[in-house]
């Protein structure tokens, strides 16, 4: 028998930074392999791209009042890894470090709890241009870029994911050549 959700189940909504942020061109973000791909002619609908997306780059607050309205408790976001670090590795983008700071700062200010994905397919192109996830070396890249994360956002975050969908980038993109749709 159905008892409904239990009292401790959390309401929040889940997002990824390329999905809904925009902000492309400001603030010293680097490029990551969808700002790249989506200007292929012919390869996404009508050309579209996520250049100013939901403009939630420059919004965020709005949307966190709008999140607060709904009576949402947790929001799940994905870091753009080239917004923090534009080459994947390195130089960190203090600009780009700071809106996430100012918009973990407007969840809990609000009681929205953040929960940080560290992955969401926003690899930097720079990365990609050494071979990305086939190169042995994505694993002291990621780590760089983890303990950057862990460093800037742990002393108010304490939910991370590291990869969204890993079936859909590893497995379909790397193993059968597939799409993963509605992602």
């Amino acid at each position: 028998m159905y008892k409904g959700f239990s009292k401790d189940f959390i309401w929040g909504a889940a997002t990824s930074a390329y999905q809904i942020e925009g902000g492309v061109d400001s603030t010293g973000k680097g490029l990551h392999i969808w700002d790249v791909y989506t200007k292929e002619p012919g390869k996404v609908y009508c050309g579209h791209t996520g250049d100013i997306a939901c403009d939630h780059y420059h919004r965020f607050q709005e949307d966190v009042g709008i999140m607060k309205e709904m009576g949402l408790k947790a929001y799940r976001f994905s870091i753009d890894w080239s917004r923090v670090l534009p080459e994947g590795t390195g130089r960190v983008n203090e600009e780009g470090v700071q809106f996430y700071s100012n918009l973990i700062d407007t969840l809990l200010e609000n009681r929205i709890e953040p929960y940080i994905t560290l992955y969401h397919w926003e690899l930097p192109y720079e990365l990609y241009k050494k071979g990305g996830w086939m190169n042995r070396d994505i694993a002291e890249w990621f780590g760089e870029y983890a303990r950057l994360i862990a460093e800037c956002f742990s002393d108010r975050v304490t939910h991370f994911f590291t990869l969204n969908e890993p079936q859909c980038f590893v497995g379909l993109g790397f193993l059968s050549g597939g799409t993963c749709t509605g992602a």
